[in-house]
């Protein structure tokens, strides 16, 4: 293997531009997760880009054994420098191919590498949409993460008619909208979400 499926440093410095644009003042306001504002939401981006930085590195341990449910998720007093430099870490982790390979381990889950690849950009495309969306900025993923994305989720999706999948249920998107949209869809969001909603 000379080549890695994907090179995450496009999505994780789009992620990073809106992080850094969010106000003190939206921290309080809601996202498309109910459970989480943008505080929450801006903390398990932190916490999942320590995490899948670690799964890449194959360096097991507390970061990659707990679950993403286990608390809520919340932002210190540094996140604003803490944030993009995670997210800096997490692309160049998983630019040496051999992330990719083996068995390595996020969330409390043993995964093979390119499982925990895919499951990464798939978190950093949808939470990138989620952050956009409450905090009213535009978003337009990097094409290729977002293949990826959308490609992890319908297999999810097909799990879940199965009745084993991990996400929510899906809601329909018209097979002609765009591609951004259908892949919301799939991680059980509905795409037409607003703050004002």
């Amino acid at each position: 293997m000379t080549d890695t499926p994907l090179d995450l440093g496009p999505q994780t410095l789009i992620v990073a531009r809106l992080a850094g644009a969010v106000t003190d003042a939206q921290l309080a306001d809601a996202t498309p997760c109910p459970q989480y504002a943008v505080r929450h939401m801006l903390g398990h981006l932190l916490g999942l880009a320590v995490a899948f930085r670690d799964a890449g590195r194959k360096d097991l341990g507390v970061t990659t054994d707990t679950s993403p449910d286990a608390t809520l998720p919340d932002i210190g007093p540094g996140w604003r420098e803490e944030l993009p430099e995670v997210l800096d870490e997490l692309a160049g982790v998983w630019r040496d191919p051999a992330a990719w390979t083996g068995m390595t381990r996020a969330g409390g889950l043993d995964l093979p590498g390119e499982v925990a690849g895919a499951v990464a950009v798939d978190e950093l495309v949808v939470h990138g949409w989620d952050l956009a969306r409450a905090t009213g900025q535009p978003y337009a993923p990097d094409p290729a993460a977002l293949e990826v994305s959308h490609a992890f989720l319908q297999v999810a999706a097909d799990e879940a008619e199965r009745g084993d999948g991990i996400f929510g249920p899906v809601v329909p998107v018209p097979q002609d909208a765009p591609l951004l949209n259908r892949t919301i869809g799939l991680s059980g969001r509905d795409p037409g979400w607003s703050r004002s909603a």
